[in-house]
């Protein structure tokens, strides 16, 4: 959907927006003597104690502001601590780590799967317990491939399209693939990047020929390419049977997506019974256990033969955004589901570690 420039500035500016620094609630404090620093920085905060925060979000997208104020408001109902890291305090952030001023239980990270600035912060989480990270940098980098998702589900027994994977231009020119591979396919087909994309981004819906698979993969020369077959979907009543499903920390969320024009609607549970809608929930688990991730979306297809088919595999980074301030948004109950999810886990992991300390 195209967004204003002025619902833009707008949405920049107001209270949600890309502030600095947030903290809710009150964390735990203990004493520490530290150096001073200069007045206006984070670290004059944190000059005489060490502090820790249940909850760190990280996120660089000016839309996700919607969905850490709904992470925030959860946290606040359930007695967590969350700290904002966004680009004017990763540096900072970062340091207060790594001297040990400041320590997380949890982490979401929604920010270093794109942006090299959050790299080193990234990093330092990965060689420290605590903090967990939801979807941690390496497992993302995983999920992100593809070409390796789709040999990975076949292996779990998950059906999905069939498909052609090419190496990348810059190690191998030439295309080696025979008109009858290509007539597998059917007409017309699809082209996507392994890892350029996202989004939609560089996919081809509409190939025929030889031709759009030569020109298309020089688009991005260092990825592998997918050539897939297009699925069709069947109807359930007035519904195209195409799904997109969110898991989060063992929570299972159906919802109809339609692929053309980008909506969504929830799947209610008398939908679910009505159309055998269960597979959708088994099938999101069993993608769940080849991808390793905490929390992602898929599609996936009911097609015109009856057959659920996973058609993009692993989502890596949802996009959150509000169907109450964007029409192609997630459903707000969607949204306010998924930040329970994440706020209960951080409860949970909070208890135990509590109760391990005495």
């Amino acid at each position: 959907m195209s967004i204003s420039e002025e619902k833009l500035n707008k949405e920049s500016q107001s209270d949600n927006g890309p502030n600095i620094l947030r903290r809710v609630g009150q964390p735990e404090m203990r004493s520490l003597r530290l150096p001073c620093r200069p007045k206006g920085s984070i670290f004059s905060t944190l000059t005489s104690t060490s502090q820790t925060y249940d909850l760190a979000l990280v996120w660089n997208w000016e839309y996700d502001a919607e969905f850490i104020s709904v992470i925030e408001e959860a946290a606040r109902d359930r007695d967590i601590t969350t700290y904002q890291i966004h680009r004017h305090n990763v540096g900072e952030t970062y340091e207060l780590i790594k001297e040990k001023r400041l320590f997380f239980r949890t982490v979401l990270d929604r920010a270093s799967d794109e942006d090299e600035a959050f790299h080193p912060l990234a990093h330092e989480f990965a060689r420290k317990t605590p903090p967990f990270v939801i979807n941690s940098y390496e497992k993302l980098k995983r999920a992100a491939d593809k070409a390796t998702m789709h040999l990975e589900l076949m292996t779990y027994g998950v059906h999905v399209p069939y498909t052609i994977i090419i190496s990348p231009y810059n190690h191998r020119k030439e295309v080696e693939l025979s008109l009858t591979d290509l007539a597998k396919l059917g007409r017309p087909f699809i082209i996507k990047p392994a890892n350029t994309t996202g989004g939609g981004v560089g996919v081809v819906t509409g190939a025929e020929t030889l031709k759009d698979v030569i020109e298309t993969r020089q688009h991005h020369k260092n990825d592998k390419y997918l050539l897939q077959e297009a699925i069709r979907p069947g109807y359930l009543s007035d519904n195209r049977g195409w799904f997109r499903v969110f898991y989060v920390l063992g929570t299972i969320i159906p919802c109809w997506w339609d692929d053309q024009t980008h909506l969504y609607e929830m799947v209610q549970p008398e939908e679910e019974t009505a159309f055998g809608l269960h597979p959708l929930r088994h099938i999101t688990s069993v993608i769940q256990q080849a991808c390793q991730l905490d929390f992602f979306s898929t599609e996936i297809v009911f097609t015109t033969n009856e057959q659920f088919v996973a058609v993009d595999y692993v989502n890596e980074m949802c996009d959150m955004r509000l169907q109450s301030k964007h029409i192609d948004g997630v459903p707000d109950q969607v949204v306010r589901s998924i930040a329970a999810a994440l706020v209960n886990f951080v409860k949970q992991k909070k208890e135990l570690i509590l109760r391990r300390n005495g």
